[in-house]
């Protein structure tokens, strides 16, 4: 009976002093603009009459509802469009603090740029959580990519069907990449029972539940059955996992029998026998992971079993030069820019596994050879090039296209030069021209 009545009384002490914090903002508020009493919300819809309508939507913004139009707008004047009182992400962050975790892994794109208007309204909806649009409409509307496809694909992963908050977080995720609420397989096990008969024979009754679901399966939806990737490894293709693996009644059914490149040469002998004949091998091709640094095992949605765009499988360890690129495709100056660089196909220059020449060039010259595939250079230029033409800024080179140009991108600079005005360019070994 004694612990009930304090349990009371401190619900009762709570009620009291949030009162009085509501009362001594709303008093704060009100001397502040010099409000009359009972004027805040009721004043604004004076003029703002149509805005009534908007206030009858089933889901209307806490200080909309409270009538504290001057808590996001400022009456008199304002610097900001709209009378804000501050700029947009203040004044949300001023309440909803607590909406992106503190280092977070991933942060949606627009709560970066602290665009909230674009999914929420501000002032009322008829969506949960004032959104402008409900369920999957708001997401696809920005992501057009992932749209198209889940129309397009025949087999449909139902979450994504449902709603995409199913496994992404709207706003950020704290451990997790691409907004994920958990990781694989935790995620995909809620749905999928693993102890399931059928299961374990459809993956030929090895211990994949402790597996990453997404090595073969694409989450969005797929052409095959079962929602696999559209590039599947011929052993995965046949159900021939032990053919890689240990066999799914032993001890470590999920190792593989050999590790890195030497695991691939079991099939693909000649194509690595290749590869190491040649002066230049790829670095990744090296390491313990080999192949796998590039390529999946299982399935993938690109081809050649890729583990991204080639651009983004080059960019892993190239990002200095992926950002280079970005720079020079969004550069306006840019209008020629070369093609391989504006579709970010790195391997129509370069070799990926190995090469005779420098910069895993497929022919002996970057310049000549590898320019040559798409520009005439002999036709390109009055400026005379060639190995008989010695660069006066290094005797031990010759001049050729990467002499001027930069094959990779020149961010801000124009026609893929290493500078930003021809008369620039020249300079560099005609210095007598230059004017001082």
């Amino acid at each position: 009976m004694k612990l009930n009545l304090m349990r009371m009384r401190l619900a009762l002490m709570s009620l009291l002093i949030m009162s009085v914090f509501m009362i001594s903002a709303q008093a704060s508020d009100d001397l502040k603009f010099r409000l009359k009493p009972g004027a805040k919300g009721e004043l604004c819809l004076k003029c703002h009459e149509p805005f009534k309508e908007k206030l009858k939507a089933a889901f209307v913004h806490t200080p909309v509802k409270n009538g504290e139009c001057s808590g996001c707008h400022n009456p008199h004047t304002s610097a900001q469009g709209k009378l804000l009182d501050t700029v947009s992400t203040r004044i949300c962050d001023s309440c909803h603090k607590n909406m992106v975790p503190d280092n977070a892994r991933s942060m949606h794109k627009l709560v970066v740029e602290g665009n909230c208007v674009q999914c929420h309204d501000p002032h009322a909806s008829g969506n949960k959580a004032v959104l402008v649009k409900g369920g999957n409409e708001l997401c696809l509307d920005c992501h057009k990519d992932t749209a198209e496809k889940i129309k397009a694909v025949r087999f449909k992963h139902k979450p994504v069907n449902e709603n995409c908050m199913n496994c992404h977080n709207p706003h950020a995720s704290e451990k997790l990449g691409f907004l994920l609420k958990e990781d694989v397989p935790a995620l995909c096990v809620k749905c999928h029972k693993t102890d399931n008969p059928a299961f374990g024979r459809q993956h030929m009754n090895y211990p994949v539940a402790v597996s990453r679901c997404n090595s073969c399966h694409d989450s969005h939806g797929s052409n095959r059955p079962v929602i696999i990737f559209e590039d599947v490894h011929a052993p995965v293709a046949e159900k021939k996992c032990s053919q890689c693996h240990e066999e799914a009644g032993s001890q470590s059914p999920l190792a593989t029998k050999k590790k890195g490149v030497e695991l691939c040469s079991g099939c693909h002998k000649d194509m690595i026998d290749v590869t190491f004949s040649k002066n230049r091998v790829h670095s990744p091709l090296l390491d313990k992971d080999g192949c796998l640094n590039c390529h999946n095992a299982h399935a993938a949605r690109q081809k050649k079993l890729l583990t991204g765009t080639v651009l983004y499988v080059c960019g892993k360890c190239h990002s200095d030069t992926v950002e280079l690129q970005h720079a020079s495709k969004i550069n306006p100056k840019n209008p020629g820019l070369c093609k391989p660089v504006k579709d970010g196909d790195c391997v129509s220059c370069h070799s990926p596994h190995s090469s005779d020449y420098m910069l895993l060039a497929e022919k002996p010259s970057m310049s000549f050879d590898i320019c040559n595939k798409c520009h005439d250079w002999k036709t390109h230029s009055t400026h005379p090039v060639g190995e008989k033409i010695i660069d006066p800024r290094n005797k031990n080179l010759s001049v050729d296209c990467i002499s001027c140009h930069r094959a990779c991108g020149t961010g801000n600079k124009p026609a893929m030069s290493q500078f930003e005005t021809v008369t620039e360019t020249c300079i560099q070994c005609h210095k007598e021209l230059e004017r001082r």
